[in-house]
């Protein structure tokens, strides 16, 4: 592999050279102090080492891996196995992929799932190379996630007025360096996409609810995680999570807001791993809060006056609650106007078929750096899914050569495309099948 050295007015990276594609790792876009807002970074001295991926943001699974549970050993086997994964507080980086020669190039900015309590941007299916050759600057950011990421508490109220909501706050300085800063590397600062899957897409559903955002960004792109959720599960305001991170922080052994703000990670996750055994609503906690800045008001006022933006949504047929999402999706988009698709193709190697994030691979072209027997049709679809995006990213219509037709979601016309195992078309997915699936196969199991 070859090093690429790349001056710029910010200062000179050096990354890896894969044929017609540079890639540049572990990008600090910001840096932040454990439960303080973070601040971006916008110049680097020296020569910056970007041929290493950067640290992924500590989590419970590098403390508790509970790889006993089929679910946990499942997705670890998918996307984790035989990766070494560094965690730091100082994990703030992106990860880019820009093709050689670029000028000017649409922008993908991707922010992984995880529920909000983990995941990292150098999981297996992240890898910007294909998107790339086809014209498209992809960038991959990490975020602060979990008690790191959502944690709330009086005193940082007093200091900030407003708070929690760090790794979403983290997500938008990500926006922020890049639309400062990727012309710099061959993008187009004015056409920038913003995409992400599970909490990732709820996370960008959250960007495009927020009017300052406004000129930000282009296009938004929701992989399982677009529309509006169930009341129990919208976010809420900080001061009715105060109970729960009083709870928590007693399990850790500190009394005061200053001893959880120093007490080591593992301590810190011992107590999370243990008010999960005796709280059911952990989950419900571990998530943006309505904090006035961000989430300025109750997400169900909000989502009635998203920002204007070309979207695209979607969900797979064994997907987490998937007649769930697939209702918040299609009825989001017929508000919006969006282009949804629906991924019905099960896949080889077990009985899981088109589980929850499975579409990651097919999205990105990484299908070949996992352990199942992909066959022609999955490495068809997979360069069909990325020349809809791609097309997406250009221009806010997927449609393009060669392509099936992809038409909009609207109130007069419901239909999605669908990938199926034997085409891609525009149909209506089987509610009767979305249910069937989540009643009988249940949780992955590996």
């Amino acid at each position: 592999m070859d090093t690429r050295i790349h001056k710029t007015a910010i200062g000179t990276f050096i990354g890896n050279e894969h044929n017609d594609v540079y890639e540049f790792l572990g990008i600090p876009y910001a840096r932040a102090k454990r439960f303080e807002y973070s601040e971006r970074i916008n110049s680097y001295e020296g020569e910056f080492n970007a041929t290493r991926r950067g640290n992924s943001c500590p989590q419970f699974r590098q403390y508790h891996p509970h790889l006993e549970n089929p679910e946990r050993l499942f997705y670890y086997k998918e996307f984790r196995e035989g990766i070494d994964f560094q965690y730091d507080e100082d994990c703030l980086n992106l990860n880019i992929y820009i093709p050689k020669n670029a000028s000017n190039c649409p922008v993908l900015l991707f922010f992984h799932g995880g529920g909000f309590n983990s995941g990292s941007n150098n999981e297996d299916p992240f890898k910007g190379y294909e998107l790339a050759r086809r014209g498209i600057i992809t960038i991959f950011a990490n975020y602060r996630v979990g008690v790191l990421g959502y944690f709330c508490h009086e005193e940082i109220e007093k200091k900030y007025g407003r708070n929690g909501n760090y790794g979403l706050d983290d997500q938008l300085q990500a926006i922020h360096w890049v639309k400062d800063h990727i012309q710099e590397f061959g993008g187009d600062k004015d056409n920038l996409t913003i995409s992400g899957q599970s909490a990732g897409a709820i996370s960008v559903q959250y960007h495009c609810l927020n009017q300052d955002n406004e000129g930000l960004f282009k296009r938004a792109c929701m992989m399982s995680g677009g529309g509006l959720f169930p009341k129990f599960a919208l976010p809420k305001k900080p001061e009715e999570t105060y109970g729960y991170w009083k709870e928590l922080m007693d399990l850790a052994g500190c009394q005061s807001f200053e001893e959880f703000q120093n007490v080591d990670l593992k301590t810190m996750h011992d107590a999370y791993d243990e008010i999960k055994k005796r709280r059911k609503d952990s989950i419900n906690h571990m998530m943006p809060v309505v904090d006035a800045y961000l989430l300025k008001e109750n997400v169900g006022d909000l989502i009635k006056n998203p920002l204007h933006l070309d979207y695209m949504l979607s969900y797979t047929s064994n997907d987490m609650y998937a007649p769930m999402l697939a209702y918040i999706a299609n009825q989001y988009a017929r508000e919006n106007n969006a282009y949804v698709y629906y991924f019905d193709i099960d896949q080889p190697g077990d009985h899981n078929g088109a589980f929850h994030s499975s579409d990651l691979r097919y999205m990105f072209g990484t299908l070949d750096t996992s352990w199942r027997p992909y066959r022609k049709r999955d490495k068809e679809v997979s360069n069909q899914m990325m020349d809809y995006l791609s097309y997406f990213c250009q221009s806010g219509n997927p449609n393009g050569k060669d392509l099936p037709l992809w038409n909009k979601t609207t109130k007069q016309a419901h239909s999605v495309l669908c990938f199926e195992l034997n085409e891609t078309k525009m149909g209506k997915p089987s509610y009767i099948k979305l249910l069937w699936n989540m009643l009988h196969k249940g949780d992955p199991k590996a």
